[in-house]
């Protein structure tokens, strides 16, 4: 065999192996990036698995001023988790604390005053310590165009005013009474409500002219009240707590509700209803 020949014949044989070497590195990489995706894949399914693994209902019981943005709340929660299905039950925090101590089947307790959700901790029926999530200020709500020009809180203690109030047991009776004691001022409302929105209600329907409610419930009525502002509120701000309770049928539900109010979104939603940052 000549030199040309031998030579050819070694070139032949790099190329060959060459060849080779690049066949086995795509098969190899080949097998990463389907190795990878798998990964990828596994993760994916992983992240859709956590997300869907709740189910069933979760039973909110909230103060009644907590209507409008935890309304808006519930369906977000049920479109972030189908097969879920969230249950309200607003009222008064004083009511509601009593119904969970008598036994009350219910997941998560969202009260409108610290003094209201420790008649629940005290009894032993709180999972945990309870988290103030919002605080809400006080509001004179008025007929719309406020006719009686009220412009203040003492001009409410006028004896020809129709002012109702909640009743004392309710936070936002309660702190009406604080802002009245704040402004030394005596106050005989034509009624006391069980609730904010009864107290609002009155109001709506023409029956007083005015009520002492919160901010949040002046905004949610829309035109159908004027709100009048007065610096007394300042001193009867009320924090808002949030719980998972003892005897909750629906655990990773009730966790996974109290954590969307607590995240930015249900933040937002909140502030935007007039409730203040806690």
């Amino acid at each position: 065999m000549t030199r040309t020949a031998r030579r050819t014949g070694r070139s032949m044989q790099v190329a060959a192996l060459g060849v080779t070497a690049l066949l086995a590195l795509s098969a190899c990489s080949s097998s990463d990036d389907s190795s990878s995706a798998k990964s990828d894949s596994s993760a994916s399914a992983s992240s859709a698995s956590a997300s869907d693994k709740l189910s069933g209902t979760v039973t909110v019981f909230a103060a009644a001023s907590l209507k409008e943005s935890f309304t808006a709340l519930g369906k977000e929660f049920e479109k972030a988790h189908p097969g879920t299905k969230v249950t309200f039950s607003f009222g008064g925090s004083d009511s509601l604390a009593a119904s969970i101590t008598g036994g009350a089947p219910a997941d998560v307790f969202a009260s409108a005053s610290p003094k209201t959700m420790a008649i629940v901790t005290d009894a032993g029926d709180a999972s945990g310590t309870p988290a103030t999530f919002v605080r809400n200020q006080l509001e004179i709500a008025t007929l719309p165009g406020n006719p009686d020009k009220i412009s203040s809180l003492k001009d409410l203690t006028q004896s020809s005013m129709k002012v109702v109030l909640c009743d004392k047991t309710v936070p936002c009776g309660a702190a009406a009474q604080k802002a009245l004691d704040a402004g030394k001022l005596k106050l005989t409302p034509v009624s006391y409500e069980q609730d904010v929105k009864a107290a609002l209600t009155k109001v709506e329907l023409k029956e007083a002219d005015a009520a002492v409610v919160y901010k949040t419930d002046v905004h949610a009525a829309g035109d159908k009240v004027e709100g009048v502002e007065f610096p007394e509120s300042a001193d009867a701000i009320n924090d808002y707590p949030i719980v998972q309770l003892k005897d909750a049928q629906n655990t990773d539900a009730a966790k996974a509700f109290i954590a969307l109010v607590q995240s930015a979104e249900g933040q937002k939603v909140l502030t935007e209803a007039g409730f203040l940052q806690p």
